[in-house]
């Protein structure tokens, strides 16, 4: 049976709920970074079924580095109350980074990605682990890079 404190820090870390965290616990055999693995799996199964959800809210995003390289970015979520959440809000401004840095020509070559700041994980797995946490659909819409 998982310590309460292990089940919290592995809420913590992936934004699942108290009985998915419990759960990935014990399937995993309390071995905390496989439980992390399992979230992240079941989360992304998750976020594949929430993709036809219907896209409401969002945020328009501008990011620029050193006044010489700039962003707009359109991503959307599901609600308000999603898109002025943080882990929403950490996207966004994450993506825009990524932009500035990696100069995608187009959003599925942005998808395919190495993300930036984590080049273990893509930005589509940087997506979906958002779509488990935050429980709604988001869908990067579109992006313009500027330099001078």
């Amino acid at each position: 049976m998982a310590d309460a404190s292990v089940v919290k820090k592995l809420r913590d870390l992936t934004g699942a709920g108290v009985m998915d965290a419990k759960n990935a616990l014990e399937e995993a055999g309390d071995d905390f970074d496989k439980a992390v693995e399992i979230i992240k799996e079941k989360g992304f199964a998750k976020a594949d079924k929430k993709a036809e959800r219907e896209i409401k809210a969002g945020l328009i995003k501008t990011y620029t580095h050193n006044d010489r390289v700039g962003v707009v970015l359109k991503v959307g979520c599901e609600t308000d109350f999603v898109a002025k959440s943080e882990p929403f809000q950490q996207l966004v401004h994450n993506l825009a980074v990524h932009i500035v840095a990696m100069d995608p020509t187009d959003v599925e070559e942005l998808m395919d990605q190495p993300f930036v700041k984590d080049e273990k994980t893509s930005v589509e797995n940087l997506v979906k682990e958002t779509i488990a946490k935050t429980g709604e659909n988001i869908k990067i819409d579109a992006f313009y890079r500027l330099e001078l």
